[in-house]
C-alpha cells in the first residue's frame, strides 16, 4: 500500500494561496518540495495544475477534475480521489499537493503531512488549508529557519504523522 503524504506551505492564518498562486516566493520551500516529490506521484486539483507552467517533471502528475473530457498535458485526469489513488497504487509514496479542496479530501486518508509553516499572516489570501483535527496527528520533526536574503519570512519545516 502506498504512503499518502500531504505537502503544503501554510501561513500563520492557514492561508495557502491567492489568485491560484502561492502567497510568496520561498526558494527553500520550493527546493524541499522538489527533492521530496521527484520520482513519486503527485495528486492535485485542476486549478493547481493550471497554475503550474507545465506538468511537474520526473513525477506522475494526476489531476482531479469534474470535467471528464479534460486533457492535461503529460498528466492523468481523474474524477475522484479514489480513482486517482487506484492509478497510483504501484507508487511507494503519493504526494497530495493541493489545492484546498484536494487537501480537505486527503486529510481523511493521509499518513503524513509535510508542512512548511511560513511565520507570517497574509491578509489578502483567498485559499486556506482546511481545519485539521490535531488530536489525530503527532508532530515528529521540526526545523526552524530565520528569514534570509532569499526567503522573506521565517519558516519551519514540520512533519506530522497520523497517530495509530
Amino acid at each position: 500500500m502506498s504512503k499518502i503524504t500531504i505537502i503544503a506551505a501554510i501561513a500563520e492564518n492557514n492561508a495557502i494561496g491567492k489568485n491560484q498562486q502561492l502567497l510568496c516566493h520561498m526558494p527553500a520551500d520550493m527546493k524541499r518540495f522538489k527533492e521530496l516529490t521527484t520520482g513519486h506521484a503527485v495528486i492535485m486539483g485542476r486549478k493547481t495544475f493550471e497554475s503550474l507552467p507545465h506538468a511537474l517533471p520526473n513525477r506522475k502528475n494526476v489531476v482531479l477534475t469534474t470535467l471528464p473530457e479534460a486533457v492535461f498535458m503529460d498528466s492523468f485526469a481523474c474524477e475522484s480521489m479514489g480513482t486517482a489513488l487506484d492509478l497510483c497504487e504501484k507508487e511507494d509514496e503519493i504526494f497530495i499537493i493541493g489545492g484546498a479542496l484536494v487537501y480537505r479530501q486527503a486529510l481523511r486518508i493521509a499518513d503524513r503531512m509535510l508542512i512548511t509553516r511560513t511565520h507570517h499572516e497574509f491578509k489578502d489570501a483567498d485559499a486556506f488549508f482546511p481545519v485539521v483535527n490535531w488530536d489525530l496527528w503527532e508532530e515528529t520533526e521540526r526545523e526552524d529557519f530565520p528569514a534570509d536574503d532569499k526567503n522573506p519570512y521565517p519558516y519551519s519545516f514540520v512533519t506530522y504523522m497520523r497517530k495509530k
